[in-house]
């Protein structure tokens, strides 16, 4: 809609190695089914040590991590210090309210790349390794006390393409009724893919 602030692209990461967080590049390149080329969880299986130890043959539905720099904003208020890929997202958005996608959202990110949100990242108990307190500060509660997982959401990549700081993020959601973004694996997403 016309006047409506566009959301962007802040900053890209990977890490070729399962490292906590993830350096900051010019651009990264994303292969359709597989992920962000290079990264550590690049792959059509699952690739996060945790999930590998309990079934390696899973489909990878976490391919690419996303955090909206909204959240590195609300922890520098809180008295951290965090910034893009820190908290090993590979792309840092800023202006799309991430966590409230439906499930199954596809993600139209610089000129080629698609991908689609599958759920939530689900913070583990590493977080407070990097800053204590960290991980209290990336949960929360709504008004009806239900637990809230603000540690960004994580997608599959539809359509090959580079991603730079300063691209475009468009969201399409899919057709209604639409499933809220849960942790874990989500299975109405392989069912739409």
């Amino acid at each position: 809609m016309a006047g409506e602030p566009q959301a962007t692209v802040v900053a890209v990461s990977s890490s070729p190695g399962h490292t906590f967080g993830k350096p900051g590049r010019d651009v990264i390149r994303v292969l359709a089914g597989l992920g962000v080329e290079g990264d550590a969880h690049c792959g059509a299986t699952v690739k996060h040590r945790s999930r590998v130890a309990r079934d390696p043959t899973q489909p990878n539905l976490r391919q690419v991590h996303l955090i909206h720099a909204e959240l590195h904003d609300e922890l520098r208020e809180a008295g951290f210090e965090v910034g893009p890929g820190e908290l090993g997202e590979n792309l840092t958005t800023r202006g799309l309210d991430l966590l409230a996608l439906p499930t199954g959202t596809v993600l139209r990110v610089g000129a080629q790349a698609v991908l689609r949100v599958t759920g939530l990242r689900n913070p583990c108990a590493q977080i407070d390794g990097f800053q204590r307190g960290l991980l209290a500060a990336v949960l929360g509660r709504d008004d009806s006390g239900a637990l809230v997982r603000k540690a960004g959401v994580m997608a599959v990549v539809v359509a090959s393409g580079e991603i730079r700081p300063g691209d475009t993020v468009l969201a399409d959601p899919p057709p209604p009724p639409h499933e809220p973004l849960r942790p874990g694996l989500i299975h109405a997403v392989m069912r739409a893919a």
